[in-house]
């Protein structure tokens, strides 16, 4: 007697066996998760169709308390096993807010003969179900019942089949882990252990059915982690500042990976209800995106500490990284136990990420409110130190108002905690910009690197430093130190064309700089570094282009007139900044030039009295260009006459 037909659906190169719970890809089998697999079932029969997230999550899940994010999380596994992107969909579509549909044309196979296929590949499908069950998945079926299509007893025929099978599967498993699988699966403590990993980075965390006032949460979870993970000094863990644009719901975590150039991510979703917080995360693995470590978290929000304690624990755990004793007090270091204070230090760090002027601001009143709420919380102290810092350098408040402020906030944390390797950051950044106390800020500078060599922005401002003092090889080591930590940053690949033009390497700048372009053509400042490299190479054309463009995406006057158009013409450096001259005196009515400008066009003219009375205005304003006095190129015509040599004297330099 025949067997009754199997259903089966095929899509492109695909085989979907629902029954025998089987996906085949050009004949290979495709390994999924139980969870996984219902959900491909559910859009695949389906097909055409939305899905609701709701009715997914209520068919798959039937029964759980479980978040949009872990569906969402089985969606991006499915496009990569799938070979498709969300931008280009060719078998699962997102419809926005509402939920998924599968858009590939599907085929309805009625074909026994699979069978026969099927007992080639069950080896290869237990396989999967032992490492689900491994990983703690504790899922055997899934939720989204396959229509049955065997009897009762060719269904016992085929388990009695599968059994017999799954026996010599596992143990072709075992053998295949012990002689060649190159992870190590020993557990601990409930914690799967891999191959060392040297380079992580935490995503944000997915917020979770939040309101407005709760968005914070999703950054913030991520930036206290990235905190805590940045002491361990085996690990090379990007910063906030590189993966805060990474926070997309569907965002794939080896995509991210890729461009982050790390070996592992972290990612997970955060829930707030009232008083309880849910918090779900994974370490996945940036090869190939396979899980290597998961935990769930429900809490009383006052106890958000011990779950990021735990969450870095494991995490470390996971990638088999032996702490020392002070790395694993700074892995579980608490600067709170206030959990008020901790919400608003988090929605400051939040709007402190935004780097404009309003976020800025509204940062130092979130970091002020947690100041009241626990005097003695450290790092609200270093996020006021920073705001302020940042303010001056926005042009929102003049040097002699934004520092000393930043500088006692960053006194206040120190006092409070002397191991804060920000706050020695940004009080050696004061220090230099505009304490002058050369010495003092690189005491300041290795006192911040040696407590988090992580922490890239402490290499970034210490290279600028270290150009300021003529040190160019040291500055650009540097540098690169601080690319190596974050190298899709912005600011620090611009910088290095910044410390290049310093050192005279001007080809080299113009190069980096041009890099620099190609990766965000809108990124204002790098113009200026540009700018200056052509002024020195005598391409005037080209530095009045740089100069128009920087002017315009800040924001600025930027109108062509004829003293600019003349000055892209010169074949002489001495129209070239004469023009410029008279561009400045022009442009002087919508936007004063700095004090610091002037000074080198009047030194490029060779008018040395008129570059001084600049320099003593710009130096009585604290204006931050003063800390490249030694070496800034405009400048040289000048270095041979006395009153320069006084001039650096009176700044605490030695002539």
């Amino acid at each position: 007697m025949s067997k009754p037909a199997k259903r089966v659906y095929g899509f492109g190169p695909f085989r979907l066996d629902p029954a025998e719970h089987l996906l085949l890809c050009d004949g290979n089998p495709v390994p999924l998760r139980p969870k996984e697999f219902a959900v491909l079932v559910a859009l695949v029969e389906n097909h055409g169709h939305v899905l609701t997230k709701e009715d997914l999550l209520k068919g798959v899940w039937a029964g759980q308390f479980v978040e949009e994010g872990n569906l969402n999380r089985h969606i991006s596994t499915l496009r990569r096993l799938l070979g498709e992107t969300p931008d280009d969909p060719q078998y699962v579509e997102t419809v926005p807010k509402v939920g998924y549909r599968f858009v590939a044309r599907v085929q309805e196979i009625q074909d026994r003969s699979a069978d026969m296929v099927i007992e080639r590949h069950t080896i290869a499908r237990i396989v999967t179900e032992e490492e689900e069950e491994e990983q703690g998945g504790g899922e055997s079926e899934p939720a989204f019942e396959p229509k049955a299509l065997l009897t009762r007893g060719e269904k016992e025929v085929n388990r009695k089949r599968r059994l017999a099978l799954g026996a010599v599967g596992v143990l072709l498993v075992w053998l295949t882990l012990a002689l060649i699988q190159p992870w190590s699966w020993r557990e601990s403590q409930g914690t799967k252990t891999v191959a060392t990993v040297n380079s992580l980075a935490v995503l944000p965390f997915k917020p979770i059915g939040v309101g407005d006032e709760d968005e914070y949460l999703g950054l913030g979870m991520a930036d206290a982690l990235i905190t805590k993970l940045s002491n361990v000094r085996q690990l090379n863990i990007r910063p906030t500042s590189a993966v805060r644009k990474y926070g997309a719901p569907d965002q794939d975590p080896v995509a991210a990976a890729r461009e982050l150039r790390v070996e592992a991510v972290v990612e997970g979703n955060v829930q707030k209800v009232g008083e309880q917080v849910r918090v779900t995360v994974q370490l996945v693995s940036g090869r190939d995106g396979a899980p290597l470590w998961a935990e769930t978290f429900d809490e009383d929000f006052t106890n958000i500490f011990a779950v990021q304690d735990r969450i870095s624990e494991q995490v470390a755990r996971a990638l088999t990284l032996s702490l020392s004793s002070v790395e694993k007090q700074l892995t579980t270091k608490r600067y709170t136990e206030n959990s008020e204070a901790y919400q608003l230090y988090l929605k400051g760090r939040f709007f402190w990420n935004k780097r404009t002027v309003e976020g800025l601001k509204k940062g130092i009143s979130y970091f002020n409110q947690a100041v009241e709420k626990d005097p003695s919380y450290a790092l609200a102290f270093v996020g006021l130190a920073d705001s302020y810092s940042l303010l001056s350098d926005y042009n929102a408040l003049p040097p002699q108002q934004a520092y000393p402020q930043a500088k006692k906030a960053a006194m206040q944390a120190l006092e409070l905690d002397e191991q804060i390797a920000e706050a020695h950051a940004t009080l050696a950044f004061i220090k230099t910009t505009y304490d002058w106390d050369w010495r003092g800020a690189e005491r300041e500078y290795r006192r911040a690197i040696e407590l988090n060599p992580n922490y890239e922005t402490a290499h970034q401002w210490y290279a600028e430093y270290l150009s300021g003092m003529g040190s160019h090889e040291e500055a650009i080591a540097e540098i690169r130190r601080a690319k190596e930590i974050n190298p899709l940053s912005l600011i620090i690949n611009a910088v290095e064309a910044w410390i290049l033009y310093h050192a005279r390497e001007y080809d080299q700048a113009i190069s980096q700089g041009q890099k620099v372009v190609e990766m965000d053509p809108d990124f204002a400042e790098v113009y200026e570094y540009l700018k200056r490299c052509y002024d020195q190479k005598g391409m005037y054309r080209e530095a009045i282009a740089a100069r128009q463009m920087r002017r315009k995406l800040a924001g600025y006057y930027a109108e062509e007139t004829p003293a600019l158009r003349q000055a892209a013409a010169a074949t002489s450096a001495r129209v070239y900044w004469q023009k410029r001259l008279e561009q400045e005196v022009e442009e002087s009515g919508q936007e004063p030039s700095t004090a610091f400008d002037m000074a080198e066009i009047f030194a490029q003219l060779g008018k040395k009295d008129q570059a001084f009375a600049w320099l003593e205005k710009a130096s009585e304003e604290r204006y931050f260009m003063m800390m490249y006095l030694r070496v800034a190129p405009n400048l040289d015509p000048l270095r041979s006459d006395p009153c320069f040599a006084d001039l650096l004297r009176r700044m605490g330099h030695s002539p």
